[in-house]
């Protein structure tokens, strides 16, 4: 481990637990099984998780959690390290038939090896070092199980990110108070660039029109927010997205450019495992 990659986790775990207990609310399109598709539609939909065994590493809030039980699952492992567990305990914990919360790190994912799908949505590319974390997905699996990933991208988005990282070099070390006050800020210039985004073939229009433009404008500052807020954050390539799920054993690995910004990838437990 890097020397300084324990501090740095354990500032963003601290980060994303304020977080999402400053801003609980996943209501609208943000907290919906459309936006679920939107993210892994090339390769399953909401519906298709319907009596599955599913579990989730940096449930956050319970954003997708619900979408989960509202889809149908049997049974969701929810696992948070962050003080977000105290939303996640009051929003799901009197659901213990279906719901099993984990407060925890993603490397201790319970190894139960029954889990039709894991996910990880949005959370490891803010883990500095995510290998043990794909490896623990992998033992909470069944044979044939799925993982599903959803990373920040690295192609596609140069000018996102030429602005974006300048931006969080600074906003990393803001207070709560002051960050959400720039954030506000910051949100009427993203109002101003999808109206645009109906009009000119802009930079991530897709995305803007696709998905930015269905969030009512509080989710839409969240969404900065949660940009700018943590202490660690990784824009993965194509390439290294891939060997994330190849290194911890994964095969059938599928990955989808999204909206030409950022990377869903797949990946299957082998029906049977290979010689090690």
């Amino acid at each position: 481990m890097r020397p300084d990659s324990r501090n740095v986790g354990e500032r963003t775990i601290a980060d994303f637990g304020e977080q999402w207990t400053a801003y609980d609310d996943n209501s609208g399109y943000y907290g919906s099984a459309a936006l679920f598709d939107d993210v892994f539609a090339p390769f399953m939909r909401a519906a298709d998780l319907a009596g599955k065994r599913v579990a989730e590493i940096g449930a956050g809030s319970g954003r997708w959690v619900g979408i989960f039980l509202e889809s149908g699952v049997a049974h969701v492992t929810a696992l948070e390290p962050s003080a977000a567990m105290d939303v996640l305990r009051r929003r799901f914990g009197a659901q213990p038939g279906r719901v099993t919360l984990v407060h925890a790190p993603g490397d201790r994912l319970p190894q139960s090896g029954d889990h039709d799908c894991v996910f990880s949505i949005g959370v490891l590319h803010h883990i500095p070092e995510p290998d043990p974390v794909c490896r623990a997905a992998y033992g909470a699996l069944k044979p044939g199980g799925v993982f599903g990933v959803w990373l920040y991208g690295r192609e596609g988005n140069m000018p996102y990110l030429v602005i974006f990282r300048t931006l969080h070099a600074i906003t990393r070390r803001l207070p709560h108070g002051l960050l959400a006050a720039f954030v506000w800020m910051l949100s009427w210039v993203l109002d101003a660039y999808i109206a645009a985004c109906a009009v000119l073939p802009l930079p991530l229009r897709g995305y803007a029109r696709n998905v930015l433009a269905r969030l009512t404008r509080d989710k839409r500052r969240l969404v900065i927010y949660d940009q700018l807020n943590p202490a660690y954050a990784k824009y993965y390539s194509h390439g290294e997205a891939r060997a994330l799920l190849e290194r911890a054993g994964f095969d059938n690995v599928r990955t989808h450019h999204r909206h030409g910004y950022s990377w869903t990838v797949l990946g299957t437990r082998p029906m049977v495992e290979p010689p090690r």
